[in-house]
């Protein structure tokens, strides 16, 4: 979107630039005869910059010495007690595959009575008939 502004301000200055009378006047401007040279003004030198005094800053205080303390030695690790631990259970045996009981069997399914069959299915054409009115004029036949 920002785009199309940009061309559409560029599209208008072109446009107002490539008027009639900016054409004449710069034409115009251009078949002027050249402008009198104007005479050059020497400058007077600049002066020289002042020598700025320095200042001497005091020297900085020198660091104080800090009491220095030993530090107490950290005191040892205590040895954690060992305990023994119980033994762990131990998993019981799986059955074998064969040993798993059959299954009950199921009871048996009630008969249905006898249906009727069902009537067949009229079948779809595949092909569409054609319709006299609207098929295409017989091809003239050439003599």
């Amino acid at each position: 979107m920002a785009s199309f502004h940009c061309s559409l301000v560029a599209f208008l200055m072109a446009l107002s630039f490539s008027s009639i009378d900016v054409s004449l006047a710069a034409r115009h401007l251009q078949q002027l005869p050249p402008m009198p040279t104007l005479p050059t003004t020497t400058l007077p030198p600049l002066p020289s910059m002042p020598t700025l005094p320095t200042n001497t800053l005091p020297p900085l205080p020198s660091m104080p010495t800090l009491p220095t303390t030993t530090l107490p030695p950290l005191p040892s690790m205590p040895t954690l007690p060992t305990s023994t631990l119980p033994p762990m259970p131990t998993i019981p045996a799986l059955p074998k595959a064969g040993a798993v009981p059959p299954f009950p069997s199921l009871p048996s399914l009630p008969t249905l009575p006898n249906v009727p069959p069902l009537p067949s299915m009229p079948t779809i054409p595949t092909t569409i008939p054609s319709i006299p009115f609207l098929s295409p004029p017989p091809a003239p036949s050439s003599p």
